[in-house]
């Protein structure tokens, strides 16, 4: 059981970890046309959504190690 529940951790962590460090196609060459900086993103700029994920992510993991503590604390978890 134990060690069902460290597979489970590593996947998870793996998981979290490796989908934070993907990311998208770099933006087409701007060839003096269009918005500033190039591809398609409009004049206003786009809205980066990484480090706001992984904000989210921490926050997140670290409510629910929050809930787990207090959990142990009252004996609900073993």
């Amino acid at each position: 059981m134990k060690k069902i529940k460290i597979i489970q951790v590593l996947a998870i962590t793996f998981l979290t970890v490796f989908s934070l460090t993907l990311s998208a196609q770099p933006p087409a060459p701007n060839y003096g046309n269009g918005a500033p900086g190039g591809g398609n993103t409009p004049v206003g700029g786009g809205a980066p959504i990484g480090t706001g994920l992984a904000i989210l992510v921490a926050l997140g993991l670290g409510y629910g190690g929050k809930k787990v503590y207090q959990a142990k604390k009252r004996n609900l978890v073993e």
